[in-house]
C-alpha cells in the first residue's frame, strides 16, 4: 500500500514532493578506515546513495559503527567526514528524521551528533511499529548467549571516569591508539565472522549469536515481524519464524548494503554499482 505523506518538506534539491512512505536502515560504514583515500570514496558512495534516498525517506536509520573511532572531547571532534555529516545536517534540515545507533566503534558518542547534525542518539535496542509490522532494532553488540569477553570491555567503556581519564590523552594520540586496537578489533572479528556463518556450502547460522538471540526473543515477543541488526558484516535476510524475518545489513567496506521498508515489504538492497540492486532473500536450505 502506498502511503503519502500530508506534510510536503524539501530534501537536498529543494523541490516541494508528494513522497511514498520508505524506512530506509544501513549500518557499519567504519569511515576512518583503512586510509584516509579508501574511506573518503566510500564517504563519497554514502553520500551518493543518501542523494537518492532522501527524496522518498519518512525515515532514515544509521544502526551504528558510523564511524571506525569516534570520541568526543568538550571542545574537540574527529577530523574529517564533514561530506557525511553535512548531507545528514542537510536531511535533518529538511524535515526527515535520521536516527543513529551507537554502535561498539562509536561508543563513546555524546550530544555532539544531536547537536550540531540534528540526530536522534540510541542508545539501547528499540521498538518500532510501522503499518501493522513491528521492528526489533539494534546495532547487535552483546546481545546474545557468550562473547564474555566484549561485554565485560564493553562495560569499560561505559563506565564514566574510564571516559574522563581517556579525555586527559592528547587526541592526536588518544585517537591514534583508538584507532590501533579497533582496526586490529574489527579485521579479526569480520574474518571470523565470515568464517563461520558465510562459508562453503552456503549461511550456517547455529554459531551466529544475533540469530539465536532473535530467535529466544521471538518466543517472549511472537509479534515481532523484522528483527534487524548491523555489526556482523554479513547481509541476511531469511525467515525466523512463520511471520518473522532476521535481517543482518551487512556493511559499506565491501558490501554496500542496506534495508528498505515501503511500508508493506521490507528488502534488502545494495548500492555497490552506484544503483539500487535487490540481494535475494534466504527461504530455503539453512542450516542448523
Amino acid at each position: 500500500m502506498l502511503y503519502y505523506n500530508p506534510i510536503p518538506y524539501f530534501c537536498a534539491s529543494l523541490i516541494l514532493k508528494t513522497v511514498f512512505l520508505k524506512i530506509y536502515f544501513a549500518s557499519d560504514f567504519h569511515l576512518g578506515i583503512p586510509d584516509h583515500a579508501s574511506s573518503l570514496k566510500r564517504e563519497k558512495m554514502l553520500v551518493k546513495w543518501l542523494n537518492e534516498v532522501c527524496s522518498d525517506a519518512t525515515a532514515i536509520y544509521l544502526m551504528g559503527d558510523v564511524f571506525d573511532f569516534w570520541f568526543e572531547y568538550k571542545t574537540v571532534v574527529p577530523k574529517g567526514f564533514t561530506r557525511l555529516l553535512g548531507k545528514l545536517a542537510e536531511i535533518t534540515d529538511s524535515g526527515v528524521p535520521v536516527y543513529l545507533f551507537r554502535g561498539n566503534h562509536d561508543i563513546w558518542a555524546f550530544d555532539y551528533f544531536a547537536q550540531e547534525v540534528g540526530l536522534q542518539l540510541h542508545r539501547e535496542a528499540v521498538i518500532r511499529e510501522w503499518n501493522g509490522k513491528r521492528f526489533f532494532l539494534a546495532h547487535g553488540d552483546g546481545l546474545g548467549p557468550g562473547d564474555k569477553g566484549y561485554k565485560f570491555l564493553k562495560k569499560v567503556f561505559e563506565f564514566r571516569p574510564n571516559q574522563w581519564l581517556f579525555r586527559w590523552l592528547h587526541p592526536d594520540i588518544g585517537t591514534r591508539l583508538a584507532l590501533f586496537f579497533s582496526r586490529k578489533s574489527r579485521y579479526a572479528n569480520v574474518a571470523r565472522d565470515t568464517k563461520q556463518i558465510a562459508g562453503e556450502g552456503g549461511i550456517d547460522m547455529s554459531r551466529e549469536r544475533l540469530f539465536d538471540f532473535a530467535g529466544e526473543y521471538l518466543k517472549k515477543d511472537p509479534s515481532i515481524n523484522y528483527f534487524i541488526f548491523g555489526h556482523r558484516h554479513i547481509p541476511i535476510n531469511m525467515p525466523l519464524g512463520a511471520d518473522s524475518r532476521f535481517i543482518n545489513l551487512g556493511d559499506w567496506i565491501t558490501n554496500f548494503s542496506y534495508a528498505v521498508f515501503d511500508g508493506e515489504e521490507l528488502k534488502l538492497m545494495t548500492f555497490k554499482t552506484g544503483k539500487p540492486e535487490l540481494i535475494r532473500p534466504v527461504n530455503s536450505g539453512l542450516q542448523h
